[in-house]
């Protein structure tokens, strides 16, 4: 029997489990402190509601992805989006950069959001979130080959911009 505590106790689980992983990936795809704040509650508030669907707890997290890449396309049905300069972009970090390493990644950053939908949200689902291509494969609702292709290609975009950028190397283990 599923009472309302065992279904508040799931939810604080899921919640308490992957709400740093969706901030992140939340930045990444927004760009903005607030915005991705809003999104990660819009995508619990959805979950919550929907939390009685979700059959398996290890599919959880591409679960919740789904839903907050789903909020996110949904912010540009309700409004234009406010934008900010990539150098207003911040996210923590636990160590310290030089300077080079604070422009590679600042470079780094501006190519992965520059590239399209399509190459960008493959790449950051393995980059950031360490998702294997069935996994992203699956919440992307393509096939494995497919992502494979789109990873490959995100690489090379990526890396004909940074090398366009003066960036050499194999910028954090990316290609």
């Amino acid at each position: 029997m599923n009472t309302d505590t065992d279904r508040t106790n799931r939810f604080n689980q899921l919640a308490e489990a992957y709400s740093s992983d969706l901030y992140r990936y939340a930045m990444w795809i927004c760009g903005d402190d607030a915005l991705a704040k809003d999104l990660l509650q819009e995508t619990f508030l959805r979950a919550w509601r929907a939390l009685d669907s979700l059959n398996e707890t290890k599919a959880a997290k591409g679960w919740l992805i789904t839903i907050l890449r789903r909020e996110y396309a949904r912010t540009f049905e309700r409004k234009v989006p406010r934008f900010t300069g990539l150098d207003k972009l911040q996210i923590p970090d636990e160590d310290v950069l030089g300077p080079e390493e604070t422009k590679e990644r600042e470079l780094l950053r501006e190519g992965i959001l520059r590239l399209d939908a399509k190459y960008r949200d493959p790449l950051l689902l393995q980059v950031i979130f360490g998702h294997s291509c069935e996994e992203i494969a699956e919440q992307l609702g393509i096939t494995k080959s497919a992502v494979m292709t789109q990873l490959f290609r995100a690489r090379e975009k990526l890396k004909a911009k940074l090398q366009k950028d003066g960036v050499t190397g194999n910028v954090h283990g990316l290609f």
